[in-house]
């Protein structure tokens, strides 16, 4: 399960453009092709800082690696996750993950479009398919945190054995220019593909509430 979902947003396009121009003491009050023609000047020369005085709030949803990739995203955001040290009444989720072969040639990261299965794995002379041993890995961690008496674990330490693949969710606020920079790298063609997924989501989400600006930042990385 990767998914973006929109909570609230503060801005619009003229909000940007006003930003822009207040140092010629001037706001207007509805947005017209000056607007658009000015926030395409901002997006192409980098004049990030307009882009900055918006905020996009989405709730989230991706399994761990993923979101500790998107973690890295820290300027200009911020992200409160749901935490298995006070929540262990709810069954962790697991990301249907989908394996693909490693590339050719010398290209140390990444996938190729090529699926293929994961290996058994091997457990006291006996061969089990991997799903069947990260659903033992839950029924393990919530055996353990539901136990009574001196051998109930604390939820904080059982989570350890949980699986890459549990699916994590939490809530992330930024401006317009930070999404816009997250998006530019994950929606790469060398971003892997979960992340290009969830980048695919985000812009979707912001280009409709941000249409001149979406279009113009797109656009000037392009011609850069």
């Amino acid at each position: 399960m990767i998914k973006a979902e929109y909570i609230d947003h503060m801005g619009d396009d003229l909000r940007v453009a006003n930003v822009a121009r207040v140092s010629f003491a001037k706001w207007k009050e509805t947005l017209d092709d000056t607007d658009a023609r000015l926030i395409k000047f901002l997006a192409l020369h980098e004049h990030t800082s307009p882009f900055r005085h918006t905020a996009i709030t989405v709730r989230c949803s991706a399994p761990v690696y993923l979101a500790r990739q998107l973690g890295k995203h820290q300027v200009g955001m911020s992200w409160n996750e749901e935490s298995r040290r006070y929540v262990s009444n709810k069954r962790p989720v697991l990301h249907k993950q989908e394996f693909r072969t490693r590339p050719d040639g010398a290209i140390k990261q990444g996938s190729s479009d090529v699926l293929t299965v994961f290996p058994t794995i091997k457990l006291l002379g006996n061969e089990y398919p991997v799903e069947m041993v990260l659903e033992a890995l839950v029924d393990a961690y919530e055996e353990a945190v539901d136990m009574t008496g001196p051998y109930r674990v604390a939820p904080e330490c059982a989570r350890a054995v949980l699986p890459q693949n549990m699916v994590v969710t939490w809530v992330w606020t930024g401006s317009l220019a930070a999404f816009f920079h997250m998006y530019r790298l994950r929606i790469s063609g060398h971003a892997q593909k979960e992340a290009r997924n969830f980048s695919d989501q985000i812009g979707l989400i912001i280009k409709n509430l941000f249409p001149a600006c979406w279009d113009a930042l797109e656009e000037a990385t392009k011609e850069h």
